[in-house]
Parts: structure tokens; sequence; C-alpha cells
């Protein structure tokens, strides 16, 4: 299953860090500036969420570039080379606050399989874009959902965003299937607004609200006696 994520031209080396995102503490979420020094290790029972390493390149290289991974995302980097590119340009876009990134690592493996990453769109209104790319190998295991969850529980607590937007062309049943999966909620459809090879094609805009999001987790947690 595989989403969108964002990646910056390649021959762009990227902005400096020096944006001031500048975010309040608000209601019961601890709002931190902590992540921007480096992402924490999400550790789960049989994987890892944690930031991307140069030395994850190859692997994503492999695991993203497939014909089933790649035809509904923005076009991934060619080469190796290109994903260390994108690597660095994560890590300089995360001290700036603006994007955090995470790798999905297996358990017994030390490389990652996918990747989730978290754009911030609007500061003031905490509003930002996440999308997701895993290895076909590891479709319908449970990876993604044992790992959106953290992310997403990331995004509203440590980065005090209020709201997560995703786009996903209508044809990509797997890809909006996980979106759902997670609470989601289809507002509106996108008309030819994503194009590859030669297609245009429409894309659902997929939005999960942190109000919501504490709701249903409150709502789908085991009740203790």
């Amino acid at each position: 299953m595989e989403m969108m994520p964002y990646h910056p031209e390649m021959d762009d080396p990227g902005r400096d860090a020096t944006c001031d995102v500048g975010l309040p503490s608000f209601g019961p979420f601890s709002v931190t500036d902590d992540w921007r020094a480096g992402l924490p290790a999400l550790q789960g029972s049989k994987h890892m969420l944690r930031e991307l390493r140069i030395e994850d390149a190859q692997a994503l290289f492999e695991q993203l570039t497939t014909e089933e991974v790649s035809r509904f995302i923005s076009p991934p980097p060619a080469s190796v080379e290109g994903f260390e590119k994108f690597i660095r340009w994560t890590h300089r876009e995360r001290a700036a606050g603006r994007q955090a990134s995470f790798a999905v690592v297996p358990e017994g493996q030390a490389t990652a399989v996918g990747m989730f990453q978290i754009r911030i769109l609007d500061h003031e209104q905490r509003s930002a874009e996440w999308g997701f790319a895993l290895g076909s190998a590891y479709w319908g295991t449970g990876l993604y959902l044992a790992s959106a969850r953290p992310v997403i529980a990331f995004a509203f607590g440590a980065m005090g965003l209020r709201r997560l937007e995703a786009r996903a062309c209508v044809v990509n049943g797997r890809g909006t299937g996980a979106l759902r999966k997670v609470g989601a909620i289809r507002e509106a459809v996108l008309h030819q607004s994503f194009g590859r090879r030669g297609e245009q094609l429409d894309q659902g805009l997929w939005a999960i609200h942190r109000d919501d999001w504490r709701l249903r987790s409150i709502a789908t947690s085991p009740t203790v006696h």
C-alpha cells in the first residue's frame, strides 16, 4: 500500500534550517521542539520507526522504485545517490521544523523497507500533509497500520498539529483503503490533479482532525477493570 510522499527537486539543495515554527502548547498534548534536533525511535512489537539514515538509501531505492509501488506516487529518486540526497534534505527540513520523515524498519532488519513523511503546510493553522510508501513485499502484513498509528499520534502530539491531509488517486483502492483504516475522511475529489506517464488521474483529498483522532482512539481503547 502506498501514498505519495513529498520530496524536493533532486537538483535543489534545499533551504537552510532557518524557519522558526513557534508552535505553542495547547490542550492535553505536549508540544515540543525536541523533534527538530532529531526524531525519536518509536518501537513497535515487530518493527521500529526511526529517522531516515544515509545507509537506508540502497534499501529504499530497491523497495520504492518498483512498478507496483511507484505507480501512484510522485516519481522517486532514480538512483541510490538520489535517495542519499533526499535523506540529507529531510534532515535539514526536520531541523528547520518543516517536516519529519520516519523509516519503517521491521524486526530483525537494519535498514528501511518504507517510510512515512509529515510535511507542515501551514504553521499558524497547524496543518500538514502526510504520505507513506511501503515495499510491496510488506503489503497486507499489518506493518502499515502498526506504523501509521504512532506516526499520526506523533504528529498530533509532539508536532502540535491539528489537521493531517493526504492525497490518494481515486483508482488506488489499496491506498484509499489504508487511509480509511486510520479514520481519514475524504473531503473532496481533485479532478485530474495527478499526472504520471501521460495519464491525468483524479485524487481524493483525505483529512484526519486531531480532536476526531483523539475521540476515536479513546473509543477504541480497551477498558481495564
